[in-house]
């Protein structure tokens, strides 16, 4: 599938949920809003840009901690359901359509850039790191926070599989040392990091994409017939032969230029 293709099913499948995003207590309530906050440190004189904001969580979060924020997007729908959200609250913030690989601005715009929970969706990873590099000045921030893949190529492929069984505008979720190698070939530094379990309640977590009864139950066999060592690594929890929940990685990485 090219690229065009994966875009435009990213931009259908975010149309199409964009209120359950802005919803989702994994994208509203997680701990790392406010640990993000902390790890930034922003200065009231920033310009930020938040990449690919979905329900606009981190723009809400950073916005009364900097002068100005861009919130971007590359769905359309995903921005003005943000924005519905968060105008009585924010009153600092540009809502532009971009995508994360070609972002419509100049060299050295931005003091701090975040991306969180979204870089799984962006088939060319390497550019979108070389946009951010490129739009921040010099000593700029970059925060990512984004679920990851373990290093063990039988857990990589089973929760890539069950990510894009569950969600098909789902790209790669990568590996730790995939990502910091796009880090270190566009010349960030790293600041800090930290990588976590992250968990999910199953029936809250498919219903968020899934379409159909089929497309449920797939994700729900693909869970089920794992083996134990996949079961145990992602804490599958099944009881009746319900899915209850599981987790997944998440790395936190704080960049600098």
């Amino acid at each position: 599938m090219d690229d065009h293709q994966i875009k435009k099913d990213v931009q259908r499948q975010f149309s199409q949920n964009a209120e359950k995003y802005v919803a989702s207590e994994s994208h509203a309530k997680g701990d790392d809003l406010s640990l993000m906050v902390d790890w930034l440190d922003p200065n009231p004189d920033w310009m930020a840009i938040d990449i690919a904001t979905g329900g606009g969580h981190v723009t809400k979060a950073l916005s009364s901690h900097v002068s100005t924020i861009f919130a971007t997007d590359l769905t359309n729908q995903m921005l003005a359901t943000a924005k519905k959200h968060l105008d009585s609250t924010c009153n600092n913030v540009w809502y532009v359509q971009a995508d994360a690989e070609s972002l419509p601005f100049l060299d050295s715009t931005f003091d701090l850039a975040v991306c969180r929970i979204a870089a799984h969706h962006f088939p060319n990873p390497e550019l979108f790191v070389q946009e951010v590099h490129r739009v921040l000045k010099p000593g700029g921030k970059f925060l990512l926070i984004d679920n990851v893949a373990p290093d063990d190529k039988g857990l990589d492929q089973f929760v890539n599989t069950l990510e894009k069984l569950r969600d098909p505008s789902h790209g790669r979720s990568y590996t730790i040392n995939e990502w910091k190698k796009l880090f270190r070939s566009s010349s960030f530094i790293e600041v800090r990091s930290s990588n976590r379990k992250k968990t999910y309640s199953f029936p809250v977590w498919v219903s968020r994409t899934a379409t159909t009864e089929e497309q449920v139950q797939e994700v729900q066999n693909h869970l089920c017939l794992a083996n134990d060592t996949v079961k145990n690594y992602f804490a599958i929890t099944i009881e009746d032969g319900q899915i209850l929940s599981l987790h997944v990685d998440e790395l936190m990485i704080l960049l600098e230029k």
